[in-house]
């Protein structure tokens, strides 16, 4: 038998590896692919969203640092952080870990990153919050797109861009511009697992819902009744695997949220900073009462304002009329009442096919996602800021796009024409009316809008008659329903907000109580900067955060005029809570900054907001007594008085706080009192300081 030798010059057949690498799509065809889209996607819709995501970015960038410190509250936090990482890791307001801020620090992680890797500075602190609203588009785009055309996830986007509290807020430094991406993503995981009825997408919705709840607790819980139902009814595996599923994606909620919980609690309180915000030292405190359940029921131990879930309380009247209000309006519900009549219309046109239908689980999800969430919004009588509305500008954006896109292929029938006729008059007409409550601003707007709106519901009665037609109607249409929102979008980003009442937009005419006139940066008018609350009127009938010359402190009035109960004498009972300038004098800086190594803090002063004005200023801890709103029993009197005896605090820095109000701890009243009656105070700058370190 005759062997032959291989012909090692014969070709081989390729190998699996080489004809993988082979089909591997060069980086040409991924560049080709990221401009151009998807093949079977028309030729315009890829460039189109590139230019959304875009314009997203240069609007939430651009004069980006006009906001300077933003809430000085939270970015002294991240000053802390990138000088330690145990204050890091915790959320301490400050670098020596007295107490930590009023809120768990996943979004103060995020910040407190880009601080370290670029410095301290504006840019570094509000930048990433300006990358998370362009995220949040692209998502929410990406949500509407699965299931619905190119156009209506467009739209979705759009709005959801130029929502003047989303524009606001993803330009800010609070927790809400994480919460909103974590939810947006939630969501989206949430309907991959419906399409595909596989496990994954369902656990990391829990994964990111759970990091929410490191982000603002729960209020990112708000979302889980129209997950969890949604899933329940839409997956398309067997009823209880879904309940497995969802079972599984609760543990990971859970361990996502808890292992940090779990470290604060078991770590004994001599070992880390105070829980700020609580009584007990507790973050399950903190959670279920100041923060949770406080917020809907008022009762808020350590509030200094007291709330309220009937009439006009302190933060406004409650009930189903509460966004539509002055506060709230101006803020997210431009596009409100076309949601929710878009709503209903996209129900009827998805219609109910099959259980399992993604069209209608998307529709059930952003829907019922509004209803929640606006719900209780509406009815909660504790704190309430209008800023916490961006959280609506998901689902309203969203249901609008896809409410739009469905009503337009429908046109040729006429009872859709006439019903998209009257959405687009409903629109136009809400937006003329918060447009006239700004009327000294730009007036020519609301005009604008008028004509549009009366065009655009004409032209949409009209049968199809060809592209012209169809291109001219919807420019009409979008600027009947957008122009209003986007010119406060615009608006917002030229003027400086900071403290921790911002709101979006020119000033409007109040019709809540106190009749006061709203303005940017702060619910009750002013300018920019000058925070106030719902009413008009700072608590206490000061406005906090006004002019700072010459070192006086945020409260326009020179701090540390103490009266002998501990208490502040200010005008009106000013208060300092709430935060505004964060001015401090070279004379100031320069006596905390003097010797500022050889003491744990350089200073101490009542209230967070106060402490963090002069540690921007100088760079070194300064000790919130009483964290927040100072009703923390954080230091209590003799814990105050040993770090004292010990020299670990150098100044104590006279505070316009007066907490007499509030139903939470009087220690800080008791160490301003005990400081006023023990050491002589000295005028430095025009702000009244005690040199704590010079003998009782």
């Amino acid at each position: 038998m005759t062997t032959h030798a291989p012909d090692v010059t014969a070709p081989h057949p390729p190998s699996a590896r080489a004809a993988a690498s082979a089909a591997r799509p060069t980086v040409s065809h991924r560049l080709r692919r990221l401009v151009r889209g998807r093949g079977d996607a028309a030729r315009w819709e890829r460039p189109a969203l590139l230019g959304l995501l875009l314009a997203t970015g240069v609007l939430y960038v651009v004069n980006l640092d006009v906001n300077g410190w933003a809430n000085a509250f939270y970015s002294a936090a991240v000053q802390a952080g990138s000088q330690s990482w145990e204050a890091f890791f915790y959320g301490s307001s400050d670098a020596a870990n007295a107490i930590t801020v009023d809120k768990p620090p996943a979004f103060l992680w995020v910040i407190g990153i880009s601080v370290r890797l670029f410095g301290l500075n504006s840019w570094a602190i509000l930048l990433p919050q300006a990358l998370m609203g362009v995220a949040s588009v692209a998502v929410l785009y990406r949500i509407v797109r699965r299931r619905f055309s190119a156009g209506a996830a467009l739209v979705a986007g759009t709005v959801l861009a130029t929502t003047p509290v989303a524009t606001l807020m993803f330009r800010y430094d609070n927790p809400d511009a994480l919460l909103v991406l974590l939810t947006i993503g939630a969501i989206a995981l949430t309907l991959r697992g419906i399409e595909s009825g596989r496990m994954r997408w369902v656990v990391w919705a829990g994964v990111l819902v759970g990091l929410g709840f490191l982000t603002k607790q729960l209020q990112a819980f708000l979302v889980l009744p129209p997950l969890v139902g949604v899933y329940l009814v839409a997956s398309p595996r067997p009823l209880l695997r879904r309940f497995g599923h969802l079972a599984a994606a609760a543990a990971a909620l859970v361990v996502s949220a808890g292992w940090w919980v779990a470290i604060v609690e078991l770590v004994p309180a001599s070992a880390r900073p105070y829980i700020g915000g609580s009584q007990t030292n507790s973050f399950l405190e903190l959670t279920f009462g100041y923060n949770g359940l406080g917020r809907v029921t008022g009762d808020e131990t350590g509030s200094v304002v007291p709330g309220g879930t009937t009439g006009a309380g302190s933060w406004g009247s409650t009930g189903l009329t509460r966004l539509f209000g002055s506060e709230f309006g101006t803020q997210v519900t431009w596009l409100l009442p076309t949601a929710l009549l878009l709503l209903v219309v996209s129900l009827v046109a998805v219609g109910a096919r099959r259980r399992s239908d993604p069209r209608q689980a998307t529709v059930l999800v952003l829907g019922g996602s509004l209803l929640v969430t606006g719900a209780v919004f509406s009815f909660m009588g504790g704190i309430f800021h209008p800023y916490y509305t961006v959280a609506l500008a998901p689902y309203i954006a969203g249901l609008v796009g896809i409410g739009a896109g469905l009503v337009w292929q429908r046109r040729a029938v006429l009872a859709w024409r006439i019903a998209t006729s009257v959405i687009v008059a409903v629109s136009g007409a809400w937006s003329f009316a918060l447009l006239t409550q700004a009327s000294p601003w730009q007036p020519w707007i609301r005009w604008v809008v008028l004509a549009a709106t009366a065009g655009g519901a004409v032209l949409v009665l009209v049968p199809p008659r060809g592209r012209r037609v169809a291109s001219a109607t919807i420019a009409v249409v979008l600027v009947a329903a957008l122009l209003g929102p986007t010119a406060f979008s615009v608006q917002t980003t030229t003027v400086g907000h900071t403290g921790a009442l911002p709101s979006a937009g020119p000033s409007v005419t109040s019709a809540g109580p106190g009749g006061g006139i709203g303005g940017p940066g702060g619910v009750g008018g002013g300018q920019p900067g000058q925070q106030q609350a719902p009413g008009g009127q700072a608590p206490g009938g000061q406005a906090p955060g006004g002019q700072a010359p010459g070192g006086q402190a945020p409260g326009g009035q020179a701090p540390g005029q103490l009266q002998g109960d501990g208490t502040a004498a200010g005008a009106g009972g000013g208060t300092n809570l709430l935060g505004g300038s964060t001015e401090v004098s070279e004379k100031v800086v320069a006596a905390l900054s003097a010797d500022a190594d050889d003491y744990t803090w350089a200073a101490a002063t009542v209230g967070s907001n106060s402490a963090a004005t002069y540690q921007l200023a100088t760079g070194d801890p300064v000790m919130a007594i009483g964290g927040y709103n100072g009703t923390d029993p954080s230091p209590t009197l003799s814990e105050f008085t040993t770090l004292v005896a010990e020299g670990r605090v150098h100044w104590f820095i006279g505070s316009s706080t007066n907490t007499s109000g509030s139903s939470g701890s009087d220690a800080a009243a008791k160490i301003a009192a005990w400081v006023a009656a023990n050491f002589d105070a000295q005028t430095v700058g025009g702000v009244t300081m005690y040199d704590l370190t010079s003998g009782a």
